[in-house]
């Protein structure tokens, strides 16, 4: 398993060093190659089938079927119910509008450039 964290650090750190700028076009192909070697790798395969015996096996089963009860249970139901008049609650009041009015202001503001 110390392979497999090893080649997730380095395509990690590749892939960091990709988003960051520099090279873009050599950093791509190599992240690119670093994410082919991993998941054509022994330890690749090894971790895909580990985690597709997990998903498919008795304890996999277990652990949707557990989620799926809470998913419909009346405790979560209520608990989105709540969340849901709290933010429209939220987005009604004075403070919602005087933030979306703030957010607004700053995105029309000419102090601000869009650079993209």
């Amino acid at each position: 398993m110390a392979g497999l964290e090893q080649q997730a650090r380095d395509w990690w750190a590749k892939l960091v060093g990709w988003l960051r700028g520099g090279q873009r076009t050599d950093a791509g192909r190599k992240a690119r190659a670093a994410l082919q070697d991993i998941r054509t790798s022994d330890t690749g395969r090894k971790a895909e089938a580990a985690l597709r015996d997990l998903r498919e096996g008795e304890t996999g089963r277990k652990a949707k079927a557990a989620l799926q009860d809470l998913r419909d249970s009346e405790v979560v139901g209520k608990a989105r119910d709540t969340a849901r008049d709290a933010l429209r609650d939220l987005r009604d009041s004075d403070a919602g509008r005087k933030a979306k009015a703030a957010i607004r202001d700053l995105r029309d503001s000419p102090g601000i450039s869009d650079k993209s």
